[in-house]
């Protein structure tokens, strides 16, 4: 572990959950990361991209304790890679006495006003439902408070509709606030493009599992 950087009750969450080491993947993206640069990771299934992207931006976010509302939004295509991540993760944050929620169209009305009344520390949500979060006065207050933006299975979304609908959402997100803009990907044959559509003005730095660079 990056033992100077990570603190020990997250290197404790993460062995309670079976993750006794840190592959060279995750070591090189969480350095990126809490250095506060914008990173695209490229890398095939089952590699460890969520946890590399997550770890250093819990870091973060236990740094700020004071801080309210939304910090981190994660944001997949699928719902159903939401239920997977919100339970992976939740191992590991409830660990470290902090929040996480799902929302999309399923969620239920209650949880909603929930969510509303006390904004989780983490939200799990879609491209749509995002554009949603804009409307409401009390989510569109919480969304002030968003520090970091996680993008799962990016290439997904490049060409398709639901990919414009997310565009867009995040240039209104740059309007309300500033974030660290983090991209997980497949293994695709053009990278840049995929770095250039999670942002047209930001950099994105572009990290290669299988080619183990930085461009």
């Amino acid at each position: 572990y990056l033992t100077m950087r990570i603190s020990a009750r997250i290197i404790e969450a993460l062995r309670e959950v079976g993750i006794e080491e840190l592959n060279e993947l995750q070591r090189k993206a969480i350095e990126i990361i809490l250095s506060g640069k914008n990173l695209l990771i490229v890398a095939p299934t089952g590699s460890g991209k969520t946890e590399a992207a997550v770890v250093p931006i819990l870091q973060k976010i236990m740094e700020n304790k004071e801080d309210k509302g939304f910090q981190l939004l994660y944001i997949t295509p699928l719902r159903a890679l939401n239920r997977d991540i919100v339970k992976r993760l939740s191992r590991i944050i409830s660990r470290l006495n902090l929040t996480i929620a799902v929302r999309h169209g399923d969620t239920l009305e209650k949880e909603r006003r929930k969510q509303a009344k006390e904004p989780p520390r983490i939200l799990l949500t879609t491209p749509e439902t995002l554009q949603i979060l804009f409307l409401g006065k009390k989510l569109k207050k919480a969304l002030k408070n968003v520090r970091y933006v996680i993008v799962d299975e990016v290439h997904e979304l490049v060409t398709s509709k639901r990919g414009t609908q997310l565009a867009v959402a995040l240039e209104r997100l740059k309007e309300i606030t500033n974030f660290q803009l983090i991209g997980l990907s497949a293994t695709v044959r053009d990278s840049k493009k995929v770095a250039s559509f999670l942002s047209s003005n930001m950099d994105v730095l572009i990290w290669k599992e299988e080619k183990k660079y930085l461009y």
